[in-house]
């Protein structure tokens, strides 16, 4: 296995990501690469891995789904009693990482998270299908729980509980990145990939290109 991983190996021949190409501020840059994900058929590609930790710096990654973007930042939704949701309220501090290996491309965003609005996230709620927001409710994300039964027992008794609209939960709503820096990575021959990234320097965005 050792000497399998060390052989697997791809050859980037994208086109080249340049100054000159790129919008002047991240938020219309990354609308145009997130439509070419789309345009591409890419499974998920609002899909973005999140990485929080705790105060002490104990990491955690996982995939969560951009569900919202604006002027001011990525905006996603969770259990408040997640471990995730845990970790962001001692440190704020977070990653995004937008992995579209596929067009031999990432994005990866840093920044705080901050708690929506309730009525931010009653906006969103009232777009989710039935069964997830029956879902959200059934499930103590982070819990322990002794099976597959009682999962599937708890969503049972909310869609008893609720025959009709399903009122969005205490424990349930969304947080919003707000960016300090947000780079674009595009692979490229004898890895030598085009990175550049867009950071905060007094109320504007300057772009800087890092090295592969």
């Amino acid at each position: 296995m050792r000497n399998t991983l060390a052989r697997m190996r791809r050859r980037y021949t994208s086109t080249r990501l340049l100054e000159a190409d790129v919008a002047g501020e991240p938020f219309t840059q990354f609308r145009s690469w997130l439509h070419d994900a789309v345009t591409a058929g890419l499974a998920e590609p609002n899909a973005m891995i999140l990485a929080t930790a705790t105060n002490d710096g104990v990491p955690s990654t996982r995939h969560v789904l951009l569900k919202e973007l604006d002027a001011h930042g990525f905006v996603f939704f969770t259990n408040h009693g997640s471990r995730k949701s845990a970790e962001m309220t001692q440190n704020p501090h977070v990653s995004l990482c937008f992995p579209w290996f596929a067009m031999e491309r990432q994005v990866v965003i840093c920044g705080n998270a901050i708690p929506l609005r309730r009525e931010e996230s009653e906006a969103y709620w009232r777009t989710r299908p039935r069964d997830s927001q029956i879902g959200a409710w059934a499930s103590a994300q982070s819990s322990v729980i002794e099976s597959r039964e009682q999962l599937e027992a708890a969503a049972a008794e909310v869609a008893q509980r609720f025959p009709d609209e399903i009122p969005l939960p205490e424990f349930w709503g969304g947080h919003r990145v707000v960016p300090t820096t947000v780079e674009f990575w595009q692979g490229g021959p004898g890895r030598l990939h085009d990175r550049l990234r867009y950071r905060r320097d007094s109320g504007d965005w300057a772009v800087e290109r890092l090295a592969p």
